[in-house]
């Protein structure tokens, strides 16, 4: 990975925005492999394409690009809020490369990915619809909130300065991937939500009272199960299963 982006190829380009735009999306093209299926490169899609910015032409696999210059922060600004939300419900949803970026000397400093089974509806935050007097009048957009992730749901590239080995980024995503065979948000909303809460404990080593702690603020995400506490030991058993987390007895579990 080459962390200096070529800038020249906006010579063409007046905006700001636009050069910006060209030489980020020229960066990505030539540095970034398919964290999926681990093909080395990307494609860019056309223009003006809803949603989705890149492909992998092995696995067909979608990937939306929001750059930033500097740092990402907590939350990123996104499209419009319905048309996020009807992709997200569907199978074709991309997975959001974050690019953050000095301006001046159009340099790399950060890149990470949210694969695309991390979304749920609880990571899209409404806007407010514009005014009645805006030239696009009642269009509302949407933020994606990091701060409500995982830290699995956010796989780095590059951090601090450091590039990560392609082997390193992929097994990060093959460890999470078992989210993506359940297909009902609901279901992937469940296990994302109580990993949540045990690293919000902030503590190695927990106990199941201290999930339960969770339960009101589960129950009023999952308003149709009247099950809680069942789902909650039922979804530590699947982190357990996948590697999250180990039992270490009588009750007792251990981050890892």
């Amino acid at each position: 990975m080459n962390l200096q982006m070529d800038s020249s190829v906006a010579a063409s380009y007046c905006s700001k925005s636009q050069q910006s735009r060209v030489i980020t999306e020229s960066w990505v093209e030539a540095n970034v492999f398919c964290v999926v299926c681990g093909n080395s490169t990307l494609k860019k899609f056309e223009n003006n394409r809803p949603v989705a910015d890149f492909y992998c032409e092995k696995c067909n696999k979608e990937f939306e690009l929001k750059s930033k210059r500097g740092t990402i922060g907590d939350t990123i600004i996104d499209g419009e809020y319905h048309k996020k939300i009807e992709r997200l419900n569907s199978l074709t949803n991309p997975s959001l490369l974050m690019l953050g970026y000095d301006d001046v000397s159009f340099r790399a400093l950060e890149l990470s990915i949210v694969p695309y089974f991390f979304f749920t509806e609880d990571l899209i935050q409404k806007r407010k619809p514009l005014s009645l007097t805006a030239r696009r009048a009642g269009w509302t957009g949407s933020n994606i909130l990091l701060s409500k992730l995982p830290d699995a749901g956010r796989i780095y590239f590059l951090r601090d300065g450091a590039i990560r080995s392609k082997a390193q980024v992929r097994s990060e995503w093959e460890r999470t991937s078992f989210l993506a065979n359940k297909r009902e948000l609901e279901q992937r909303g469940w296990v994302i939500d109580v990993l949540k809460c045990v690293e919000r404990i902030g503590a190695k080593e927990f106990v199941l009272a201290d999930v339960y702690k969770f339960e009101s603020e589960l129950a009023s995400k999952h308003t149709g199960n009247r099950h809680v506490r069942d789902k909650i030991r039922q979804q530590l058993q699947v982190l357990r299963d996948q590697g999250f987390i180990e039992f270490v007895g009588k009750g007792q579990y251990r981050l890892k």
